[in-house]
């Protein structure tokens, strides 16, 4: 089994994990909590993806017995409140790797939150002037894994936005894509909860980059990103990607 760690706020998620890992494997609990996590935040909202993910969902708790479903909602409930309390953080990312599952993942690891920080702050010029002349920015990362260094660039976007009396929910859009599919997800979830409004692909940016021709079946796209907000900019561009 896994050695456990983590800070003593972590200590709730991984106490209630930890229950589920008698019958199953840290890591395959880590994927499907991920999973089923992704499809309960896309399935109110993305309607052109429900059936399939729908049945993803359940197919997916069906492996586990009464007492074990009832487990992964408190996992949630735990990510949420960790959000709340510290939204400028990658939380899933520090799960991920309190759960020493980095090994068990082929060897990903994920980088240090503050470095994403720095890399931010190093990175991120003058927003309000694009978006003053364009409506909003979109921030990219062709290869995100769990979203810290998005993360990061949401939030110093957010610092230069509310100076001048912004809201940066209705002015970032993030742009993401992830071979990784587990990781993928670890994103979509914490954009989401960020209230950001982003679509995420899976997928080989090298030989599968984004394309206005694509399907979108490999596309997770966030709640924020049907408000009505953004459904304008949709319908002004003429497309589902912006």
């Amino acid at each position: 089994m896994s050695k456990y760690n983590g800070t003593p706020e972590d200590k709730p998620f991984l106490t209630i994990f930890k229950e589920l890992t008698y019958r199953w494997t840290p890591w395959e609990v880590w994927k499907d909590f991920v999973v089923m996590f992704a499809c309960a935040l896309s399935n109110p909202v993305d309607k052109s993806h429900y059936n399939e993910r729908e049945a993803l969902y359940l197919k997916t708790i069906q492996k586990y017995n009464k007492q074990e479903q009832q487990l992964f909602p408190q996992l949630a409930a735990e990510t949420i409140m960790a959000f709340e309390k510290n939204p400028e953080q990658d939380y899933l990312g520090k799960i991920f790797m309190a759960l020493n599952l980095g090994n068990d993942a082929g060897g990903q690891f994920f980088t240090p939150y503050h470095v994403c920080e720095l890399m931010a702050k190093v990175s991120i010029g003058n927003l309000v002037s694009q978006i003053k002349e364009r409506g909003y920015i979109s921030i990219n990362d062709c290869a995100c894994g769990a979203g810290a260094t998005l993360i990061a660039g949401i939030h110093e976007a957010r610092k230069q936005l509310e100076k001048e009396g912004l809201n940066y929910q209705n002015h970032v859009l993030v742009v993401a894509q992830d071979i990784d599919y587990t990781t993928a997800l670890m994103c979509y979830i914490q954009l989401s909860l960020l209230g950001v409004a982003a679509y995420i692909k899976i997928g080989n940016s090298l030989t599968e980059p984004m394309s206005s021709k694509d399907t979108l079946e490999n596309y997770w796209f966030t709640p924020m990103y049907f408000s009505s907000v953004w459904a304008v900019r949709r319908f002004l561009h003429g497309g589902p990607l912006l």
